[in-house]
């Protein structure tokens, strides 16, 4: 463990401009200057003591039934043709001290405000740095999978929003009076005595923009490529617009469009004073009742409404029954291994100040710029996008990732199934394997290929394969369709019929 505090001193950063990137006229702008074709060894199949054709194309032909299990590790990476579908062999996740270690540390940012983070790798002196950045709920937990197998290769960070994970406060913002003894249900911030260094305190995605922005400049000390899943992805999404030179790439993971509803002061100064609370501290009595009452209607999808204690509230929560409904709602695969992110996740609300930071991040106002606007700053900007979603998210439906792709035609796109809102953890040797991919042809200027573009024209019209790995040694396989830059409107609508698309209330896991 250590901790870091915090300088607040400036770096300058330098990136490549925009215009110095070599540009060859395959669609995938910058960042993707060239496409280049993997060299291909011819391979003879024996088929019932017949070879195959030497004149054949290269390509491994297979039947359904057609597998080599001794050549599995020869053939990682090597598409295989299985009925239509190409299938391609990918790594597993490395285990014991195949993995990287995960060290942890505290960082000061502000007075009684200290940003909990994880890293592994950072002896990975040439590699570039990659910052993970959670959703919603929960925190550095969720991204273990990546600390450990890419943190061999790259140096990688990851860290809790302030109001979440460990990065909650370590003292009451505003405590009640110090008359009289407290119950054993006082939640933090509902006081009336608000402390000096909480008068401007909100849960707001300014702020986590402006948490990420110090974090980068003061600890990490370099420009930086962000991961984000959920609201993680929007958060880097407005850090990338709002300071370019931080950013080297953006990976999107089921990112949320939009966040908060309350219009922002520095924008709408004169609507926002129509609001007459937006999430500052101390918190108003009444919003600990609706902090309940809202948190059990929208968690157990309730049409009743309950009075009842916070600590009876996420009694309830920490149920089993309720655990396996989110599972369900979050995760495709329902085999998935989830005990220990929903186990830190309980033990968060556990937290003195979980209700109040609840209550803030809720009725927090919208960031300064659109999730529309600040993917137009980064596409004007040069920013390299990938896309990487879980085609069965019932929160961030498919149709969001396609209106993501159609503003930035360049950026590859990939959709998983079956993946649900959190691919990362879901499926993360599928994620790490186009990660490292994606990686590789920003960081070589394109003479490294993307994952999945072999031919020139599946940039324009898209290709399908299947992933396969082992896990627990039995053998898993995902689908992943790349989209090509040409999205008609009707297979827009194809999607959207196909994904059932409902109306859901936005949350994160």
């Amino acid at each position: 463990m250590e901790v870091v505090s915090s300088s607040h001193s400036c770096l300058a950063f330098h990136r490549t401009p925009s215009s110095a990137w070599r540009f060859l006229g395959n669609g995938l702008g910058p960042g993707h200057a060239k496409l280049t074709r993997p060299i291909r060894s011819e391979i003879f199949c024996v088929r019932s003591g017949t070879a195959s054709n030497p004149a054949d194309s290269g390509k491994v032909h297979a039947s359904h039934g057609f597998y080599v299990s001794d050549v599995d590790a020869a053939l990682q990476g090597i598409p295989k043709k299985v009925g239509e579908t190409e299938k391609m062999i990918i790594p597993s996740l490395p285990e014991g001290t195949e993995s990287s270690l995960i060290t942890t540390g505290f960082w000061e940012w502000r007075p009684k405000l200290s940003v909990y983070y994880e890293k592994s790798g950072t002896d990975n002196n040439n590699a570039p740095s990659v910052l993970f950045l959670p959703g919603f709920g929960v925190g550095t937990f969720h991204f273990e999978k990546q600390l450990k197998d890419l943190g061999r290769d790259y140096k990688v960070w990851t860290m809790d929003f302030l109001g979440q994970g460990m990065s909650l406060p370590c003292e009451d913002p505003a405590p009640k009076s110090t008359s009289g003894e407290l119950d054993e249900d006082t939640f933090w911030g509902f006081g009336q005595e608000l402390q000096p260094w909480a008068e401007e305190l909100v849960y707001s995605i300014d702020l986590w923009r402006d948490q990420v922005q110090h974090f980068v400049e003061e600890v990490i000390g370099e420009p930086v490529y962000i991961v984000g899943n959920s609201l993680g992805g929007f958060v880097s999404l407005y850090l990338a617009a709002s300071c370019p030179h931080l950013v080297k790439g953006v990976t999107l993971l089921n990112a949320t469009p939009f966040w908060g509803f309350l219009p922002n002061p520095a924008t709408s100064p004169r609507l926002s004073k129509i609001f007459p609370w937006a999430g500052t501290f101390p918190l108003p009595s009444f919003v600990r009742k609706l902090t309940e009452t809202v948190l059990i209607k929208l968690l157990f999808n309730s049409n009743f409404v309950i009075s009842a204690s916070f600590r009876t509230m996420w009694q309830k929560i920490s149920d089993p029954r309720s655990i396996q409904g989110i599972l369900k709602q979050v995760y495709a695969d329902h085999s998935t291994n989830v005990d220990m992110v929903f186990s830190r996740i309980i033990e968060t609300t556990q937290h003195p100040a979980a209700a109040a930071s609840f209550a803030s991040i809720m009725c927090a106002p919208k960031s300064q710029i659109s999730f529309e606007e600040a993917l137009s700053r980064c596409q004007r900007q040069g920013t390299p996008i990938s896309l990487m979603y879980g085609r069965e998210d019932p929160w961030v439906r498919p149709i969001w990732g396609i209106k993501v792709k159609q503003q930035v035609p360049e950026s590859p796109y990939y959709e998983i199934s079956p993946a649900g809102h959190c691919p990362h953890d879901e499926v993360p040797e599928v994620i790490n394997y186009l990660l490292r991919g994606w990686l590789k042809n920003v960081e070589s200027e394109g003479s490294v290929g993307v994952p999945f573009l072999e031919e020139p024209s599946y940039a324009e019209n898209g290709v399908s394969r299947e992933l396969e790995f082992v896990r627990g040694g039995s053998k898993k396989s995902v689908h992943v369709r790349l989209f090509g830059s040409k999205i008609s409107l009707w297979s827009q609508l194809r999607l959207l019929l196909k994904s059932n698309t409902q109306v859901v209330v936005m949350l994160d896991c």
